[in-house]
């Protein structure tokens, strides 16, 4: 299975970023071989309106089933859940630590937007 999972840099031993639309990296970890591409969100982290939606496009595009992040907005929350990609929240964990709780069944999987939108 193919998990995209914000972090705040561009390894495995980063940070989760707890922002979606703002997340400086997405790394798409597929969780059965462990390979992982690293996937550069500067334009959105910069972009004046519209990085949840903007995002959650990007990932929806990188055929992943499910996303790993600290925080979701409405936006990101509805682009996501319309491409059919389930969110999942994580906080205070490295990327690699936010996939081993995501296999081991730990992560608790957003119903729906639990920050307002343009959180910071």
């Amino acid at each position: 299975m193919k998990v995209a999972v914000t972090a705040v840099e561009k390894d495995l031993t980063s940070q989760v970023d707890p922002r979606f639309g703002r997340a400086k990296y997405i790394i798409v970890v597929d969780t059965e071989t462990g390979n992982f591409t690293i996937n550069d969100n500067t334009l959105n982290l910069n972009a004046a309106q519209g990085a949840g939606i903007q995002t959650g496009r990007n990932v929806a595009n990188l055929a992943v089933e499910a996303v790993i992040t600290g925080n979701v907005g409405p936006n990101a929350y509805k682009t996501l859940s319309a491409a059919g990609v389930k969110i999942f929240l994580s906080e205070n964990q490295t990327v690699l630590e936010a996939i081993e709780s995501f296999k081991g069944g730990k992560l608790k999987e957003a119903d729906n937007a639990n920050v307002e939108g343009h959180w910071v």
